[in-house]
């Protein structure tokens, strides 16, 4: 049987810090279940090679060897699909934008509560961006543009397409291949390429590029 609990993966260099959030999971472990934990962002990703069975990481910032906002940015090249909430004592604006910048869906401090920590969690699962209310503040006073706010997905401007042809679509957009994008989604080659074609027919399109072109126009990824 599956496991539907959501599993998390940490990366954090500070022995103690890091037993603490462990041990805050643990509390919830009905609904969360703990992957690894690497001890700095190449460490991390290292481990991340080796199992990408992984649906959110907590990533510190400060760390040794390569920090958590580079970390943050291959992560989210190389696996679009794992959500990633920045779990960390800075709260100052240039990390929170450069954290964005990189790829991150959500942004708390290390004081938060467990129960704090696992509402987080699931709210990111569900397409989220949980932030610490001084964090939240402080993230609008970064908004000097206006917003560009993505339409609802309804039949029209998705075309059709699947939630799962969407997953498939965002992994090609990050310039993955096949084999790439089927090991992260856990589905065979041969399925994204059953994907791939019914995109084509969908969005009617003739290539990777004409297809991404479009679903970003339509805001669709």
């Amino acid at each position: 049987m599956v496991s539907s609990r959501i599993k998390i993966a940490i990366a954090e260099d500070n022995e103690l810090l890091a037993t603490s959030v462990i041990e805050k999971l643990e509390i919830f472990e009905d609904e969360v279940e703990f992957i690894f934990r690497g001890k700095n962002g190449k460490d991390f990703l290292a481990k991340l090679e080796e199992n990408r069975a992984v649906d959110v990481v907590l990533m510190d910032i400060e760390m040794p060897v390569m920090d958590g906002i580079a970390a943050t940015e291959i992560v989210t090249q190389k696996y679009p699909q794992i959500k990633i909430i920045m779990l960390t004592v800075f709260d100052d604006q240039e990390k929170i934008f450069q954290s964005i910048q990189a790829g991150a869906s959500g942004y708390l401090l290390k004081d938060e509560t467990p129960g704090k920590i696992i509402e987080a969690i699931k709210m990111i699962m569900e397409g989220g961006a949980p932030m610490s209310p001084t964090i939240a503040a402080k993230a609008l006073n970064l908004l000097r543009v206006p917003l560009k706010v993505e339409s609802v997905k309804n039949n029209e401007d998705t075309f059709s397409l699947t939630q799962r042809e969407i997953d498939v679509l965002t992994q090609i957009s990050k310039g993955l291949d096949y084999i790439q994008a089927s090991e992260n989604l856990f589905i065979s080659p041969s399925t994204v390429r059953k994907h791939i074609e019914n995109i084509y027919k969908k969005l009617q399109v003739h290539n990777k590029m004409q297809a991404v072109q479009k679903a970003i126009k339509h805001n669709i990824i």
